[in-house]
């Protein structure tokens, strides 16, 4: 199976050049700025793709290509694709080794109904232009049973969230400027967090698209959360 990088989709111009200017050093820029906690939240998600035995794994927004990478480590057996509409981030997945990436919009996904038993998605969601629109196409692709998996960042409860914040909006974007030469890029990042629906309302949005059993793991406090839900069978509770 190939598909090609090329042909990107003209949705979210401005979340491409984001990502676009700061893909060279993206993964360092995350690693350092987490304190190395992302491998930890990956090596979770990881884990709980494992254990549903996936055989047809999604990873959308996958950037660089690490909680792809990280699917592919703990369930061998699995086709993973990954997704992106950002074509530099695609040509750094791919000097990972990884074999499946294709360039496409989450909101409009290239793939048949029901072409996937899971959908992930790490820190992603937050950046589509219709958060409602892409939760669905998720589960288009997905097959009744299957199941979503998004991890993203939060805004953890107090006493955290009074360090937290202030770490976000003004020391994250110097450090990030130091790091990649993009602090614009982490401005926007603090501020995406900020509109991001978290806990409760994101569990009402993710089953208002289609799933069932929306559950919201918090991790490391608070400032990134875990969601899993399983995807509602059309055809249940119909007549006849």
């Amino acid at each position: 199976m190939t598909f090609p990088l090329d042909s990107i989709p003209s949705r979210g111009p401005k979340v491409q050049a984001i990502f676009s200017a700061i893909a060279r050093r993206y993964d360092l820029a995350n690693h350092l700025l987490s304190a190395g906690l992302d491998f930890s939240w990956r090596r979770l998600a990881g884990e709980i793709v494992r254990k549903w035995e996936a055989a047809r794994v999604l990873d959308v927004a996958t950037g660089s290509g690490d909680l792809a990478q990280t699917i592919r480590a703990r369930c061998p057996q699995a086709l993973v694709v990954g997704a992106d509409f950002c074509q530099p981030m695609l040509v750094t997945a791919a000097r990972k080794g990884l074999p499946l990436l294709v360039a496409a919009d989450a909101l409009c996904l290239p793939f048949e109904d029901g072409s996937f038993d899971a959908v992930t998605v790490a820190f992603g969601l937050r950046n589509m232009e219709s958060w409602p629109d892409a939760l669905r196409e998720m589960g288009r692709v997905l097959r009744p049973g299957g199941h979503v998996l998004v991890l993203d960042f939060s805004v953890p409860p107090p006493p955290l969230r009074w360090i937290y914040r202030p770490y976000l909006h003004f020391v994250l974007p110097r450090l990030a400027a130091l790091l990649t030469g993009e602090k614009a890029a982490y401005d926007y990042l603090g501020d995406s967090i900020e509109k991001f629906p978290q806990s409760a309302q994101m569990c009402d949005l993710i089953e208002n698209a289609g799933f069932s059993g929306a559950v919201c793991q918090p991790l490391s406090g608070g400032i990134v959360s875990l969601y899993t839900a399983e995807r509602c069978d059309p055809r249940a509770g119909r007549n006849g």
